[in-house]
């Protein structure tokens, strides 16, 4: 291959090397451009001088300034740039002046769980919600005799999860922001993919007591037929007098378990739109192909989603804050601009408190795949909200309303944004990766989207799609965003498996939890 470089805008006076392996110095391109050092795959290299103290653009926006003076055909890498200051939250640009309407895409469907409540699920799962991490011991060891003993039973159960958390005890359950984790574990009960049945096991003298998780009127409470509602929770109380031993305890739990697997083994997969899908979009593991191929072709598909209706949740507060103006432009209402504003004013708070400046979030594999800082890495990740407009905000751990594109407030931690995005709703979840990681969950199907060639053929039993093929040239954006969409109907419909599906790659719930801990 000769030497490639990806310039993302006319007015960019750096681009990133294309090739595998990197290019070395006396390296030329074919617009006459010569290497004067050895330039990494992903890595920046400057088309022009940049003088010292000069811009160094991409993305068509300064992403810092040079500490030194950078030759043309130089390596323009995190220790010759000084970041930029965060954008002011003040005088942006103001609702709906930019954003694209597509026409309305009808004609797609999958075939997905009806719930009672209207949503719908892609897989059929018993969730096993838990108070408090005391009792996270037992309900493994009860969830794996349900694994063993009851589902081979139950032949449309797709799996059973144990909501397995760090909280519930030891906490200032009172504090104003500790609404957020408990309002989190509320909604991950309530996601779709457990059709409803809401089953929990408590010690008994914890801090959050079953009816404060989960208060009157806040689930559809059924009796063992599932025809009339009944009084309280479905609670396994460790605590309670009646168990005597260890294994009554776990057989408590398998009761109860029997009751809701028969509901769920008689559901069935029914043609739904695709309108009922309900998707979180992540990065994770990123690199500077993450902005080139993985996340435009998810940010398409974004589109085409928003357009049949659905809802996706793009998120990752730090990872999309020095992108706040493209943001508020996009907002569908002012109210909609003010809520992101004031999220991302919370968040700049929350950093302030702990004496922690936006920088902390690109990590050291994100600047060896050429991202030099976190406006670099902004730009790359809002792309992948795609360019319809932003029609809802959600604060950590509410749960999705009505359809279109939500910005959802998370942190940028994999795991943290993950469960955020599970508890707002999501059944469907797309991954995009540079550097590779083998990230999973047990409650919904992960797709993960390699952004080059050289992780998908390395990792060719973990990546779902390869987007890289985008800067191979063997393939358009547009071309993998309809390729995605086409496999998410395939992978919610339970056609398709995803790899992590296959090998059972399953990362733990985290909760976001900014109260003390006491």
């Amino acid at each position: 291959m000769p030497p490639l470089f990806i310039q993302m805008h006319a007015r960019d006076n750096v681009a990133i090397v294309a090739n595998e392996g990197g290019l070395r110095s006396g390296d030329s391109f074919s617009n006459g451009l010569t290497l004067v050092e050895n330039v990494p795959q992903g890595h920046k290299v400057a088309l022009e001088d940049i003088p010292e103290g000069g811009e160094v653009r991409r993305y068509d926006v300064t992403i810092g300034h040079a500490l030194v003076a950078i030759p043309a055909g130089g390596w323009v890498n995190e220790k010759r740039l000084r970041m930029p200051d965060a954008r002011e939250l003040t005088g942006l640009p103001p609702a709906g002046s930019r954003g694209t309407v597509r026409p309305p895409l009808t004609g797609h469907t999958f075939e997905g769980f009806r719930n009672a409540d209207g949503s719908v699920g892609t897989r059929n799962l018993l969730g096993i919600t838990q108070t408090v991490q005391c009792v996270a011991g037992v309900t493994d060891f009860a969830v794996q005799r349900i694994r063993d003993e009851l589902l081979p039973r139950y032949p449309n159960v797709d799996g059973v999860v144990a909501l397995e958390h760090g909280y519930g005890c030891g906490v200032a359950i009172d504090a104003p922001d500790a609404v957020i984790p408990i309002r989190t574990l509320r909604n991950l009960a309530l996601n779709p993919n457990f059709g409803g049945e809401v089953m929990v096991v408590s010690l008994g003298c914890e801090k959050l007591q079953p009816e404060r998780l989960l208060p009157a009127g806040s689930i559809p409470i059924r009796d063992a037929r599932g025809e009339q509602e009944a009084e309280g929770l479905d609670v396994v109380c460790l605590q309670d007098e009646a168990h005597v031993g260890f294994m009554s305890m776990v057989d408590s739990i398998l009761r109860q378990a029997k009751v809701h697997l028969e509901r769920l083994n008689a559901r069935r997969r029914e043609t739904v739109p695709a309108s009922e899908l309900v998707v979180g979009v992540q990065c994770g593991g990123s690199d500077a192909f993450s902005g080139v191929t993985a996340n435009p072709a998810v940010g398409f598909c974004t589109d085409l989603l928003v357009a049949a209706g659905a809802t996706v949740m793009f998120s990752e507060t730090t990872e999309v804050r020095d992108a706040i103006d493209q943001l508020t432009a996009r907002a569908a209402t002012p109210e909609v601009a003010a809520a992101m504003v004031r999220e991302m004013a919370w968040y700049d708070a929350y950093l302030q408190r702990g004496s922690v400046d936006r920088s902390a979030n690109t990590t050291p594999g994100n600047k060896k795949g050429g991202l030099s800082n976190i406006v670099e890495k902004a730009m790359g990740s809002v792309v992948k909200s795609g360019s319809a407009p932003i029609t809802g905000v959600l604060s950590p751990g509410e749960k999705v309303t009505q359809h279109g594109l939500y910005y959802a407030a998370t942190p940028a931690s994999d795991f943290i944004c993950g469960t955020l995005q599970l508890a707002a709703g999501m059944n469907l979840h797309v991954f995009t990766t540079g550097r590779g990681t083998p990230y999973g969950l047990a409650e919904c199907p992960v797709i993960k989207v390699a952004t080059r060639t050289e992780l998908a053929r390395r990792w060719h039993d973990l990546m779902d799609l390869n987007a890289g093929r985008i800067a191979d040239g063997e393939a358009t954006i547009e071309e993998m965003g309809w390729e995605l969409f086409q496999l998410m109907l395939d992978v919610a419909s339970g056609r398709k498996k995803t790899w992590t599906e296959q090998w059972k790659l399953h990362n733990a719930l985290v909760l976001f939890n900014p109260a003390p801990v006491t």
